[in-house]
């Protein structure tokens, strides 16, 4: 029976992480690329100015006024806890054995495209967003799925069902890819550097019984509580993890240029080739390096706009902002870096990216730490590893809530939440790869109700931008904002604005 599951789950995961899926992915980035005038390349400037650069001097950019609701900053670190994870270091290691260096290279196209993809899919979900009785906003796919989509004629039930089914797929994926898959990751590393008792039963039953302990006292507090713990952790992982392969990368700088040159040169290689589509020959660099940008960033997947709809902002295009920062930073910066610490430290041929060892994935990256710190540099990926991992636990612990709130209400969140921290001690002591791969392809599934209601969107996107550039960016004060969707929210945000 399980063996059956496991041969179908197979048979829809490649259609669901196919070439046609992915295409679709990217094809969306780029049709919003077009219907916003390529505004991740002309305002570029502008979108780092008013994130980054704007840390230090909005206060509201880094604390929200609102209990209920978060800052723009915890909005960004709860989205980067769930997108920055593993993904980020074997992910990488499995693009580059896999398709070759020049996967690196079609990684950045997916991120720059996805940059769009994330920055629509944010605007929706404040635009859409409503707040439940305790006064928390809610926003996401399954919202602007129902009240955008199914505003359209004829498409109430459509919008409706799309919703719904996204909801159930990201609840099922968040116990997989966002608990158990990150669960087992973490016991890896950690096994790899000591061993606790001897018995991997009782090693796993100890690590598991911690992790969702911890787990705990951030999930049970929800959103606020989730997003003061990522504010903290996020940074601090990030920044250790970056410093970490900068050092090791400085340390073989004579090997930067020859790897960027592999990348480059690799991209279009005819080695890699793949199959054919239309008559086309599709290579494996871009197949690999399409799905470790989406796997990474999850761009077009609809899960990080819940969390960005939860902040204290008030215009859409702002988080949208933070939407193509969040890309940028996960996938040009950290995915970049990771790249970079395997191919200038020579585990790997910078010809045609196979392993020189044998290692893959997790092992590839700590294989080039140890060839740089020694037995360190195994601590050192034990440490990243986890952290990482847990902060995605915590983002996704998020995503299911919502979800599940949406489909069964949300006085029901709270055996949500625990069912979550049972599965945790569950995913660290028994076998979880079957469902570890249904959650993948089940995470897979919530692209397509998404994309369906950003496409079928897209014009409110471009409607809400230009209103955004004509008013802030080209001073045209006679135009009204476009904030949200619903007459009450709008009227009481133009309100807040003109105070401000």
């Amino acid at each position: 029976m399980l063996d059956k599951i496991a041969e179908i789950n197979s048979a829809v995961n490649n259609v669901v992480w196919g070439v046609p899926a992915l295409i679709l992915l990217i094809g969306t980035g780029i049709l919003m690329t077009i219907l916003t005038k390529g505004f991740q390349f002309t305002h570029f400037g502008h979108t780092m100015k008013e994130t980054i650069g704007s840390l230090f001097k909005k206060k509201d950019i880094l604390k929200s006024k609102d209990k209920n609701s978060i800052s723009q900053f915890q909005a960004l670190c709860t989205a980067l806890s769930a997108t920055i994870g593993t993904g980020n270091i074997s992910g990488i290691a499995y693009a580059i054995t896999m398709g070759g260096t020049g996967a690196i290279f079609w990684m950045w196209v997916a991120a720059i495209f996805g940059m769009m993809t994330n920055y629509s899919e944010n605007v929706l979900g404040i635009f859409f967003r409503r707040k439940n009785e305790r006064g928390e906003w809610c926003g996401g796919a399954m919202y602007y799925l129902r009240d955008g989509l199914g505003s359209k004629k004829n498409c109430k039930y459509i919008g409706a069902i799309l919703a719904v089914l996204f909801s159930i797929f990201a609840v099922i994926a968040s116990f997989g890819i966002g608990n158990m898959g990150q669960v087992a990751s973490i016991k890896e590393s950690i096994l790899n550097v000591t061993d606790l008792t001897g018995n991997a039963k009782i090693d796993g039953l100890i690590i598991g019984g911690v992790i969702a302990f911890v787990a705990a006292l951030v999930i049970l507090g929800g959103i606020t509580r989730i997003a003061k713990a990522n504010e903290r952790i996020v940074p601090f992982m990030a920044g250790f993890y970056i410093i970490g392969t900068l050092v090791i990368i400085c340390m073989h700088a004579d090997m930067i240029g020859p790897a960027f040159a592999s990348i480059f040169s690799h991209a279009f290689s005819v080695k890699a080739a793949a199959g054919g589509i239309g008559g086309a020959v599709i290579k494996q660099a871009i197949t690999w390096g399409f799905k470790r940008g989406v796997f990474s960033n999850e761009a077009g997947l609809g899960s990080s706009v819940m969390v960005h709809s939860a902040s204290n902002v008030k215009e859409p295009v702002t988080q949208g902002l933070w939407g193509i920062f969040e890309v940028f930073f996960d996938t040009i910066i950290v995915c970049t870096m990771t790249a970079l610490l395997i191919l200038t430290t020579g585990v790997v041929d910078l010809d045609t990216g196979a392993s020189i060892s044998g290692a893959s994935k997790l092992g590839l990256a700590t294989e080039a730490f140890t060839n740089s710190f020694g037995t360190f540099g195994g601590v050192f990926m034990a440490i990243a590893v986890t952290l990482f991992a847990f902060s995605t636990v915590l983002g996704w612990s998020y995503y299911g809530t919502k979800a599940w709130e949406y489909i069964f209400g949300t006085k029901s969140t709270f055996l949500y939440k625990i069912v979550f921290l049972t599965v945790v001690v569950i995913g660290s002591v028994l076998s979880a790869d079957l469902v570890i791969d249904l959650s993948d392809t089940f995470n897979g599934l919530m692209a397509i109700p998404n994309l369906i209601g950003v496409l079928t969107l897209s014009g409110t996107v471009m409607a809400i931008t230009n209103n955004y550039v004509k008013r802030r960016l080209k001073n045209d004060t006679s135009l009204k904002p476009m904030l949200s969707h619903f007459p009450d929210i709008q009227e009481k945000h133009e309100k807040e604005l003109a105070e401000e």
